[in-house]
């Protein structure tokens, strides 16, 4: 098989790739890499010193391609399988991406501040850091709400890039920070991203892992 994901089920990230993989119905081999454990810990480290997922290995090409955009912006390129997910159209285009970077920025970003902190000493807790994330998540929210309001997808009637990237920032951002009945717009979204097949089967296959999150 010559496309290889080093992943977790439960990195957010990873479902963003995984995502977009089960939308393109796409063979690939998915390798599970559990950083407690010191051989597949150093030996991903060989691999991608800066040891961050999601990882994609293409054996047919020679070629290793990490973070979750550019991986799926390759896919396009090489592996379109069964669905597009950046549109021909320069200006649809450029809104998927636009969405994408703002999903990756503005609520993986702050949301994954929030979480982390949780899994720190508490000793060395950021109490600052955690209301400053939460007030730019909300943020976030309020933009999105307005963005959203016209639109089946983020970019329009088709699902793309940006869906991909926004099925797992926001479904843990609301876990983390939630959205309330404010964010009528955001909220109906997230149902239809929940309800999509490529994100429920992501979400199925992390919740073996969900004992894991911190609460």
């Amino acid at each position: 098989m010559s496309l290889k994901l080093y992943f977790h089920p439960l990195s957010s990230y990873c479902m963003k790739v995984l995502t977009a993989l089960y939308e393109k119905d796409l063979p690939f081999e998915a390798i599970i890499v559990n950083f407690g454990d010191a051989t597949e810990n150093a030996r991903f480290i060989e691999m991608w010193p800066i040891r961050k997922f999601p990882l994609l290995r293409d054996e047919a090409r020679n070629r290793l391609i990490p973070e979750s955009t550019p991986i799926i912006e390759y896919l396009e390129m090489y592996y379109p399988g069964k669905a597009q997910l950046l549109p021909t159209d320069p200006e649809m285009a450029y809104e998927a991406r636009w969405f994408d970077r703002f999903f990756d920025l503005h609520v993986h970003t702050h949301m994954q501040k929030i979480v982390g902190d949780k899994l720190r000493p508490e000793d060395k807790k950021d109490p600052f850091g955690v209301e400053e994330a939460t007030t730019k998540l909300r943020t976030a929210y309020a933009v999105l709400e307005n963005r959203l309001k016209d639109s089946v997808w983020a970019a329009g009637d088709q699902y793309t890039l940006a869906d991909c990237s926004a099925s797992p920032a926001l479904f843990y951002a609301n876990l983390t920070v939630p959205l309330g009945s404010e964010h009528r717009n955001v909220s109906g979204y997230l149902d239809r991203l929940m309800n999509r097949p490529s994100f429920a089967r992501a979400v199925e296959e992390a919740q073996p892992y969900f004992h894991m999150r911190p609460e």
